[in-house]
C-alpha cells in the first residue's frame, strides 16, 4: 500500500532555513529527530520564518522556502560536543519568493483563530492540508 503524501510546514529563522538551503537538509525543533521522522520520501515542506536571524526581536512572518523530502532516512551530524542534531535530505526549490503570512491567513485551515493566528505555529512543525500549502506555493510563485 503506498503512502500519501504528505504535507508539513516548519518554523524557523531565515537564517536557519537557508543554512538548510546551502546544504539541502531539513531541521526541524532545535535538531530533534521526531519531526523528520514523520515525513516521507516525496513530501512537501514549506518554511515560515517568524524571525529574520533567530534570536532577533524585530517580526519577519514571511513563507520563505518549499522543499521536497528526498531522503528516506533520518541523520544526525555532530556541529559540537553539546550539538548533533538530526536532519533529513530535502531538494529546495528554487522558483519561489518569500511571502507575508498576513494576507493568507483569512484562507489557511492549519489556522484555527485569525486573532490569534501566531498560536498555530506555536509548535514549530506541523502537518497541514494540501490545500493550505497549495495556497501558499501559488503566492510564493506570483
Amino acid at each position: 500500500m503506498s503512502k500519501s503524501t504528505g504535507y508539513w510546514l516548519i518554523v524557523a529563522s531565515r537564517d536557519h532555513v537557508f543554512a538548510g538551503i546551502k546544504g539541502n537538509f531539513s531541521q526541524a525543533s532545535h535538531g530533534r529527530s521526531s519531526p523528520l521522522d514523520k515525513m516521507n520520501a516525496d513530501d512537501w515542506i514549506v518554511y515560515y520564518s517568524p524571525k529574520k536571524i533567530y534570536g532577533d526581536t524585530k517580526p519577519y512572518q514571511k513563507f520563505v522556502a518549499i522543499a521536497k523530502v528526498t531522503g528516506e532516512e533520518v541523520f544526525q551530524v555532530k556541529l559540537s560536543e553539546s550539538f548533533k542534531p538530526y536532519r533529513r535530505e530535502v531538494r529546495y526549490c528554487d522558483d519561489i519568493h518569500e511571502t507575508d503570512i498576513r494576507p493568507l491567513i483569512p484562507q489557511l485551515h492549519f489556522i484555527k483563530k485569525e486573532s490569534r493566528w501566531g498560536l498555530s505555529l506555536r509548535n514549530g512543525f506541523l502537518s497541514i492540508p494540501e490545500e493550505d500549502f497549495r495556497l501558499i506555493c501559488s503566492n510564493m510563485r506570483d
